[in-house]
């Protein structure tokens, strides 16, 4: 059974480090006998291109909402001129959807909250999570429109309970600014739901199909 590398944005965050460690630890605790590395693409330690050429074996999941600038740059860069497999981001999923789904309370409005992004095919993939979620796009950083912004203007439109829904796996940051951005509920980071662990294997598990159909 190959390695699972675990690639995690990284956040100064305690309580986002350990919800990812918690996940990563899930994820080993439902697979018995797979070995579960978890690395990052930023601000923590070890880097993913630490990390990955002493398993070039092993499978690359990125633990990361969309294929932007970490798939495409940090981790491929780390996986160059090596035979490691790399699947694809756990966003957009709708697997996340559900779990965003059912964690969001009654409202007036529902703002989906995204760390934020100029790249157009992920600004498109949030904005038509929005639109599943029968809300509006909302972000952290990046272009905008900004949260606080969203919710705004719909309290100027007469809604009188906004939820929001965070596209975010762990505490960090961007999250902590969502319980200022004047809403009345605010959905927990993603990680902390037990499909997320079942997202990672099916990641992993993809992969390994894949090659099997090969053979």
């Amino acid at each position: 059974m190959p390695t699972l590398i675990a690639v995690a944005h990284g956040t100064r965050s305690p309580a986002g480090q350990a919800q990812i460690r918690d996940l990563a630890a899930r994820v080993a605790a439902r697979r018995p006998g797979l070995d579960v590395r978890l690395c990052y693409a930023d601000v923590q330690e070890p880097r993913v291109a630490e990390v990955a050429p002493l398993l070039p074996d092993a499978v690359v999941v990125p633990l990361l909402l969309s294929a932007g600038y970490h798939v495409r740059v940090d981790i491929a860069d780390a996986v160059a001129g090596l035979p490691t497999p790399v699947t694809r981001p756990l966003g957009p999923d709708d697997v996340l959807r559900d779990s965003l789904l059912r964690h969001l309370p009654p409202a007036d409005a529902v703002v989906l909250a995204a760390a934020g992004s100029s790249d157009l095919a992920w600004r498109a993939d949030v904005e038509a999570l929005a639109a599943g979620l029968g809300g509006h796009a909302g972000y952290v950083s990046g272009p905008g429109p900004r949260v606080p912004d969203v919710v705004a203007g719909l309290r100027a439109r007469g809604a009188r309970r906004i939820a929001i829904a965070a596209y975010l796996l762990a505490d960090g940051l961007f999250y902590r600014t969502l319980t200022q951005a004047g809403a009345d509920h605010v959905t927990p980071p993603l990680c902390a739901d037990p499909t997320v662990t079942d997202l990672v294997l099916e990641r992993y598990d993809s992969v390994l199909t894949t090659a099997a159909a090969r053979l």
